[in-house]
């Protein structure tokens, strides 16, 4: 199973630079030496792959693995929290770098996990890996979203008709080792302004998504995973690992006691998963 890139990118964005992705710290300057993209399945725990586990505690649980190469941003309940988190992302991101640079990039990592966590996501990544040109990036995010659903399938099924309508989407009904689920691949075109190139002049860039629906079959949510690269020569790469990843979902089962207090979870406030597809 892959994902195939839309043959016509949907009509371009255009504008200065609140129209252009925003462009990665870690493209600014020299990351962690970088993998190549992994095409093959993951395994968890070892050298290939990390688990992780969203860290929410009044959601279902939800496992899934990711490459080595990914590097997760601070996104964490408290401040002190994602002050630790993000002290050790860069010391990761930045592994030749030193604590001047540490110490001024920390405090900016940690507020984006805060926004981030804000908007309503429960992990994000960037990822890094070496190709002929250098470095290719990708962003990857899971968000766990409200969706009063009566099964997976009615779930799954509701989530694909709303994606349909826009022809624009190309989405399509999967079957994972963890259940159903819905993948919508877009391709867009973005204007750069000129006061953003090093030419002076307006530049394009295309971007592509995937996008992926994945009903928890153990409680009223659905969980959202989305990868965006502007490597687009490599969307082959990419799509390969994005299935490893999402064939890799786990819902163990919830061990929390019976009458413990939910946490106060990281992100904002639930949104229903027909209002996502929709947007």
């Amino acid at each position: 199973m892959t994902f195939s890139l839309p043959e016509t990118p949907a009509a371009p964005r255009t504008g200065t630079g609140d129209s252009a992705p925003p462009v990665s710290p870690a493209a600014q300057a020299a990351p962690a030496p970088a993998a190549p993209i992994p095409t093959g399945p993951t395994e968890s725990g070892g050298a290939d792959g990390q688990t992780t586990a969203l860290p929410r505690h009044n959601i279902p649980p939800l496992e899934f693995v990711v490459p080595e190469s990914f590097h997760a941003l601070p996104i964490a309940a408290t401040s002190e929290e994602r002050a630790v988190l993000a002290a050790e992302f860069v010391r990761e991101l930045y592994s030749n770098a030193d604590h001047e640079l540490w110490g001024a990039a920390a405090p900016q990592y940690a507020a984006l996990g805060e926004a981030m966590g804000g908007q309503g996501l429960d992990y994000s990544a960037m990822g890094l890996f070496t190709i002929d040109e250098g470095v290719a990036h990708c962003s990857f995010t899971v968000a766990a979203i409200a969706s009063d659903h009566p099964s997976v399938e009615v779930a799954a099924s509701g989530i694909r008709e709303i994606l349909v309508r826009d022809e624009n989407n190309d989405a399509r009904w999967i079957d994972l080792p963890c259940g159903p689920a819905v993948s919508c691949v877009t391709l867009r075109e973005y204007v750069i302004g000129a006061d953003l190139t090093a030419s002076g002049t307006r530049g394009r860039l295309l971007m592509g998504q995937v996008q992926v629906y994945v009903p928890f079959p153990t409680g009223p949510y659905t969980a959202v995973f989305t990868l965006d690269t502007a490597a687009v020569d490599y969307w082959g790469e990419f799509s390969e690992m994005t299935v490893a990843v999402l064939r890799s979902i786990r819902f163990p089962p919830d061990e929390t006691p019976d009458g413990a207090p939910a946490g106060t979870g990281t992100g904002g406030a639930a949104r229903p998963a027909a209002e996502l597809a929709a947007s």
